[in-house]
This record gives C-alpha cells, structure tokens and sequence, in this order.
C-alpha cells in the first residue's frame, strides 16, 4: 500500500496521512450511537450510507483526549479487517508525496505504534503516515467489537427477512 497520494488531517498538534485508495468519504461528526463498557477509544457507532460502521477517536488513542471542535471530522476508512470511522480534528488536503520524502520509521517495531509506517519529511512539515488495518488491529479489544458488529448485522437482516 502506498501514500503516494494521501488524505492529511490532523490529530492534537500533529499531521498524520493515510493512503487515498483507503478514504471511503470525509464527513462531518454526526449522530453517533454509544455503546456502554466498551474501550473508550470507541465512541460508538454511526451509519453511513447505510452501511453500521464502529467510530474510533485518534485523539484519544494517541493522547488520551476527545477531538473536539468545529472542525473535527469522521474518516471513513476501508479496510479488508472492517470499514470504520475514525474520528480527527481536522481533514486538511489531498497530498502528493514524491517516494523520495517518505522514510520508514523505526516505530514500527514498536507494538503500540505498529500503524505508524512512514514519515512525510517535507521542507516545512512532517507528516506521519498511518497504515489503517494495523490501527484497527493494534487497538485491543478491536474483535470483540468486531465480533458485535457482525452480530448486529445479521440481527438486522434476520429482521429484514
């Protein structure tokens, strides 16, 4: 997976990309449906487009905090593991990298910041780049959450039925 052409946003004071090809759409923070005595990362669940998506807050997975703001916005991000929201304080641009300013990090040897893969080292900017399926599976308890969802659905389409 490349970040050839990534979505910048931002989370706290920093930047962070992920892969364009990944972006299902940016939306503004909406409805979402809080579940109790889950992982506080997770701030429930929302529907998109009719599709049960869980919403997980980058601002409290990296610092501990809630995003918040007028500008904080939900990523729709798609991957092979689940499509899910993560929550940011600002979606900022659609970026360009050359390959020649992308630098592997040594972090990746680190377990708790596996999904950091890269750093965007411009001139005036460095831009750490997160691979969202390592994300979604770093976060403990992600597949019991995963698990409820796929419970959830076939709930609603025995319903349906």
């Amino acid at each position: 997976m490349g970040f050839e052409k990534s979505v910048v946003f931002a989370c706290g004071q920093e930047e962070y990309a992920v892969p364009v090809e990944q972006v299902v759409s940016i939306e503004k923070l909406e409805r979402i449906t809080p579940i109790p005595h889950l992982p506080n990362y997770l701030l429930g669940f929302t529907r998109m487009r009719g599709e049960l998506i869980p919403v997980i807050d980058f601002q409290r997975i990296l610092y501990h905090q809630s995003s918040q703001g007028e500008q904080v916005r939900i990523i729709i991000l798609n991957t092979d593991v689940v499509n899910y929201g993560l929550v940011v304080t600002d979606a900022r641009e659609i970026l360009d990298f050359d390959p020649s300013v992308l630098k592997q990090v040594g972090l990746v040897n680190y377990a708790k910041t596996a999904y950091f893969t890269a750093v965007a080292n411009l001139e005036d900017r460095m831009i750490t780049c997160v691979d969202p399926k390592i994300l979604v599976n770093s976060l403990e308890g992600i597949r019991e959450i995963i698990e409820y969802l796929h419970k959830m659905l076939a709930d609603e389409e025995n319903v349906k039925a």
